[in-house]
């Protein structure tokens, strides 16, 4: 008598087994041996996708009644076992790539942590000794620093210190000294200001050089108030400083903007102490010039004025000279080192015709040439003052200008001092 078994084996789903017809075999083995054919479903061919497979393996009994195997099943559960291998190599090759990949990507992970935790400063933590930050401050509470607090490094707030000790100083000296020459301290317009006061609260001082410290046409503004006041300051120079012709807005009226010069001449006009203007080497031009010369007119205290080594040129020139038209008072005047030429000692020469205080008059280095010194002279000579101080050094002047000079010097019983040197005059003159 024969039985049948069925032993179930999965295989992977996507594995064909066209090449393998189970149904023929099995049935060429029932055929071959007279067995009964077990109910079994007939292989589908075309259906591909599917769970499993069912593979059945026949086993018969013999004639003694003990099992016989088939040979044909052996080799039908030998074919199932290799189509399983094939279908896994294409995972093994994947594999084999992936798993590669994935541990450079952590360990290219790992180092770059490693070597952040290596490269970063640590940060340091508040030894016990120190203050630590309050609870709040953690808590996102807004600091604020309230108008006016120091906000200054320690050494910027020693060389703060410092600075306002040293005006100290030179206020100090201001309400100590009858002459104090503050020239070179470099304390700028803002310093002025400081010093400026001092000016206007003691009687004391009666020369004051400024000169050389930084001070614009801005600072000029210090001076509003405090010469009005002051009686007692008769000399004051600002020379060296890079006023110009630089405007200042007019505190009265914000869209007008005052030239310095005259800003400082409203300053001056109704001051009766300052005798001694010195305005020498501050890049004045023409219009500063001209602010000057509108001072001239109606101040009436102003003795010397000093206007050396800047810009002034014909127009210059012909300012002053409408001033000592009306100016009185005017004693010295210092043009040195400037532009005028033979028009502006031209133009100077028409003003001196009608002026009767001049005595000293500098023109070195103005290269007014002959016909410039011989306009001069002329209006030396119907002068109605006494000039006894005349330079005419450096100003292009040969013999035949020198002529002129000479008898200008011929007719005149007021010189004491004339300067011709640095002309090409020559021994005849």
């Amino acid at each position: 008598m024969g039985s049948t078994s069925t032993i179930s084996l999965y295989s992977n789903p996507k594995s064909s087994l066209r090449s393998h017809p189970f149904p023929n075999t099995t049935a060429s083995f029932y055929h071959s041996h007279n067995a009964p054919r077990p109910n079994t479903v007939p292989f589908n061919g075309r259906k591909r996708c599917f769970r499993f497979r069912r593979l059945v393996v026949a086993v018969a009994s013999g004639a003694e009644g003990g099992p016989r195997r088939s040979t044909t099943g052996r080799r039908v559960y030998r074919q199932s076992q290799s189509e399983s291998a094939l279908t896994s190599a294409p995972v093994k090759q994947i594999a084999s790539f992936v798993v590669p990949a994935v541990v450079f990507v952590a360990g290219t992970f790992v180092l770059w942590k490693l070597v952040e935790k290596i490269l970063m400063p640590k940060p340091q933590r508040p030894s016990s000794g120190e203050n630590k930050p309050p609870a709040e401050a953690a808590e996102g509470i807004k600091w604020s620093v309230a108008p006016g607090t120091n906000l200054l490094s320690g050494f910027t707030a020693k060389l703060f210190r410092e600075s306002k000790q040293t005006l100290n100083e030179f206020a100090k000296e201001l309400r100590s000294f009858r002459s104090v020459d503050m020239s070179g301290r470099n304390f700028g317009d803002e310093g002025l200001f400081f010093l400026a006061e001092s000016l206007g609260y003691n009687q004391t001082a009666e020369e004051v050089s400024f000169a050389a410290n930084g001070i614009t046409a801005a600072g000029i503004k210090a001076f509003d108030g405090v010469l009005q006041s002051n009686i007692a300051l008769h000399t004051l120079n600002l020379s060296g400083n890079p006023i110009g012709d630089e405007g200042v807005k007019d505190s009265m009226h914000a869209d007008r903007v005052v030239p310095f010069f005259e800003c400082l001449c409203d300053i001056l006009v109704n001051n009766s102490g300052i005798q001694k203007l010195q305005l020498n080497s501050i890049d004045l031009g023409d219009e500063g010039t001209k602010a000057i010369a509108e001072l001239l007119k109606q101040n009436s205290s102003l003795r010397h004025l000093e206007l050396n080594n800047n810009m002034i040129e014909y127009s210059g020139f012909t300012g002053l000279a409408e001033a000592l038209l009306e100016n009185n008072t005017l004693r010295s005047l210092h043009l040195n080192g400037n532009y005028g030429g033979a028009l502006g000692a031209n133009a100077l020469a028409k003003g001196l015709e009608g002026n009767k205080s001049l005595r000293e008059l500098h023109l070195h280095g103005n290269s007014i040439g002959d016909e410039g010194v011989r306009a001069l002279m002329s209006g030396l000579s119907s002068h109605k003052g006494k000039i006894a101080v005349l330079d005419l050094g450096n100003n292009s002047i040969s013999a035949k200008g020198a002529f002129h000079v000479a008898e200008y010097i011929k007719n005149s019983k007021s010189v004491l001092w004339l300067n011709l040197y640095m002309n090409d005059i020559g021994d005849e003159v």
